[in-house]
């Protein structure tokens, strides 16, 4: 089955590349160093690196914590950390520096899998979350490397989908020395799809244990005292395509009862940056971006953070936040940093990524579910009203995250045995 597997992903690497120059219209750097997608590298590499693998940002974010506590126990370690996008990419090199090797995760063909093998020779690979790639736990069972997944986490729907496929799925799970679940119901799929009992344990969410330094909070009342002054400031979080249209909609509704409302607005990818920009103007507000450096009037409307890396401060410098990609049918985006960070927490119907977090937070009214414009609008406006609500909502948040913190020392022992 994986000879099949590895002959159609030989066939579709045209119609991939071609993606990757679709995507790159709006994101140049998709168009670049290619070689790393298929292992050929252009530098010598240390060999017998501890690897980590991290799609995108969400994932880098958390597992930085992780990363930063292995230099810490073991100085003398190269650590290897991979993504698979551009903007994850950046995350790396931004927070770990020179601390870490950086490249793409190949694609899993059988060459460039061996080539990314021998080039760093890993003695432990730790995939973040979902990533099953058949050809690459092979490779690791082939060359005795101990592989985790940590911070695993399975939908049903992709867990129905890996069922269907058995025959490829069954043997790559045969590779991996443990799965560290999110959830018990995470660990139920993944046996269910052919995980072997004993190699599967409920350890806990890594991303409750978010890095929340008093540096970051003193960025974020410096970011509202130089930029925003006395305004109310509401920060929308991780927005995607037609998301940002619901909130500049209600904007003026909810102006009319909060005169010194000022919209934050931080799209999820850089790529829609100009986009974002453009329906602003569309909508007749009155507009400053981070780039440009100005700070906002009393008539300015929306503050669009067309930068990277810098939401943490943001959420600091916010009187209440709604996290995005939760009112349209994407999944939901990590609500615990907002939290973490003691910003009061709103967020919209769609959290299929993060079901067990979102049903938690609310079981604890530490935050606010809106299924409809109607009810961000009285949410918003109840929380300008009550001051007193807005902070212990805020306590709340920061309560839920302390609650559930200690995943990090967990998956950090059991790897720790094979460094």
């Amino acid at each position: 089955m994986r000879v099949f597997y590895s002959c159609l992903f030989y066939l579709l690497i045209p119609f991939i590349l071609v993606r990757l120059i679709w995507r790159s219209i709006k994101a140049p750097a998709y168009r670049y160093r290619w070689n790393e997608r298929f292992a050929f590298y252009n530098k010598e590499f240390p060999r017998n690196v501890v690897w980590f693998h991290a799609v995108s940002v969400g994932e880098a974010e958390a597992l930085f914590p992780l990363a930063k506590q292995m230099l810490q126990h073991h100085p003398d370690a190269k650590l290897l950390i991979t993504t698979t996008t551009p903007t994850g990419s950046a995350r790396v090199k931004a927070v770990m520096q020179e601390s870490v090797e950086h490249v793409y995760l190949p694609y899993d063909i059988p060459d460039a899998v061996n080539r990314f093998m021998r080039c760093f020779e890993p003695r432990i690979a730790v995939i973040m979350e979902t990533e099953i790639w058949p050809n690459l736990f092979a490779y690791c069972g082939k060359n005795k490397v101990p592989l985790y997944i940590i911070n695993a986490r399975l939908s049903e729907k992709s867990a129905n989908g890996y069922q269907k496929i058995p025959l490829l799925i069954s043997p790559a799970l045969t590779c991996v020395k443990l799965i560290a679940a999110q959830t018990q119901d995470d660990a139920k799929r993944f046996i269910a799809i052919g995980a072997k009992h004993e190699k599967v344990r409920m350890l806990g969410n890594i991303k409750f244990d978010v890095e929340v330094s008093n540096e970051i909070i003193e960025q974020g009342s410096r970011l509202k005292a130089d930029l925003f002054g006395d305004r109310f400031v509401w920060l929308i979080a991780s927005t995607h395509k037609n998301e940002e249209m619901i909130f500049l909609e209600i904007y003026k509704e909810i102006k009319q009862k909060i005169p010194e409302l000022l919209l934050v607005i931080v799209p999820r990818h850089p790529e829609r940056f100009g986009e974002v920009k453009k329906l602003c103007e569309q909508y007749q507000q009155t507009l400053v971006t981070r780039t440009s450096g100005e700070i906002c009037r009393q008539d300015t409307d929306i503050y669009l953070v067309d930068t990277m890396g810098e939401l943490k401060k943001f959420y600091a410098a916010s009187d209440a936040a709604f996290v995005g990609g939760s009112m349209v049918p994407v999944g939901g985006h990590n609500i615990l940093e907002a939290a973490a960070v003691g910003t009061p927490v709103l967020f919209g119907p769609y959290m299929a990524n993060f079901k067990e977090i979102a049903e938690g937070v609310l079981q604890q009214d530490a935050a606010i579910q809106c299924r409809n414009k109607n009810e961000i609008i009285s949410a918003i406006v109840a929380l300008y009203l009550d001051p007193a609500n807005r902070q212990l909502l805020a306590e709340k948040g920061k309560a839920f995250v302390r609650q559930n913190q200690g995943a990090i020392t967990r998956v950090f022992k059991c790897l720790d045995q094979d460094i």
